[in-house]
């Protein structure tokens, strides 16, 4: 009978870290920042499709570096976690802390079963509050552990590095524009070589703080992004008065949403009486379970994506 082959728990935590960090850091990093209308998320991201910024919920933004197929999971699973918190209890029940206290849970357990694979992401959970002190930023790395940010936070690709030239660069307080340079400067220098990032080579969106809406994330794309690059005059006051146009993805506005046609009295009276129906007998039957386990969102999602093909991005 031969010897069973061992290796130390810390041999093997740490074997499991080295493999996950050396993943993530092929990708493009990912910086987000506070600026004096909100947050700013930056990325160097050349696909148009494959988004590695989006909205949580309404204050709520996410970002993520690593592999694709695995963080898209973990975003849906979100976006399900704060809808039913939403719909069952209340708008403002749903925050940063809570999804990133659910994902750390996910993370750790993840990465702490021997028989499985960690996941090879990083994400960061941001909320913008009504002050700019009220701002939230956290940061969760691999294994769970989670950190809150002030000012700034990188990951992936070279975080390291980005980090220190934002340490020597960034401005607290600054204009959407300046933050927005000092972002994009940063990521061009990874340690090996100082890069001038193009318009199609960023993803860029902001939780506004100023937005006339409930949903305060929107992108900057096109004209807009490019005209913020430049510093162009009048671009950060031409961003600012656009902030109340458009959904935050490109849709147009439905009624009752900041709409241009709202509902008649008659038909709001009745769509309030149905949904407070509807959601009385939703908590109702809903309550148990979200009682029980915050969590089992996530875990569906985690299972339903365990089949599929992930890229790098």
């Amino acid at each position: 009978m031969t010897t069973p082959f061992y290796v130390s728990p810390e041999q093997l935590m740490k074997d499991r870290a080295d493999y996950v960090r050396k993943n993530i850091a092929r990708g493009g990093s990912v910086a987000v920042l506070n600026y004096d209308g909100g947050i700013l998320f930056v990325a160097e991201n050349r696909s148009r499709v494959l988004h590695k910024i989006s909205e949580i919920y309404d204050r709520v933004g996410f970002a993520a570096a690593g592999k694709y197929n695995e963080f898209e999971n973990l975003r849906q699973a979100g976006v399900r976690l704060a809808d039913t918190r939403g719909y069952l209890y209340d708008r403002r029940d749903v925050s940063a802390l809570g999804l990133a206290n659910a994902y750390a849970q996910t993370l750790g357990t993840i990465f702490s079963e021997a028989g499985g694979k960690p996941y090879e992401v990083e994400l960061i959970i941001a909320e913008v509050g009504d002050r700019a002190d009220q701002d939230q930023i956290y940061r969760l790395t691999y294994d769970g552990s989670v950190a809150d940010a002030h000012g700034f936070v990188v990951i992936g690709g070279a975080a390291d590095e980005v980090s220190r030239v934002l340490e020597g660069s960034y401005t607290e307080g600054a204009h959407l524009g300046a933050a927005l340079r000092t972002a994009v400067a940063a990521l061009g220098r990874d340690g090996t070589e100082t890069r001038e990032l193009a318009p199609t080579q960023l993803e860029v969106a902001v939780l506004d703080r100023g937005r006339q809406r409930d949903r305060k994330f929107r992108r900057l794309v096109g004209a807009q992004l490019a005209r913020l690059l430049a510093d162009e005059p009048g671009a950060d006051e031409a961003a600012i008065a656009d902030n109340g146009d458009g959904n935050g993805d490109g849709a147009t506005p439905a009624a009752g949403d900041g709409g241009t046609e709202p509902a008649s009295s008659a038909e709001t009276g009745a769509a309030k009486t149905g949904a407070s129906a509807s959601k009385t007998s939703a908590a109702k039957t809903s309550a148990s379970a979200e009682q029980g386990d915050i969590l089992d969102d996530i875990d569906d999602v985690l299972e339903d994506g365990d089949d599929e093909d992930g890229a790098r991005d």
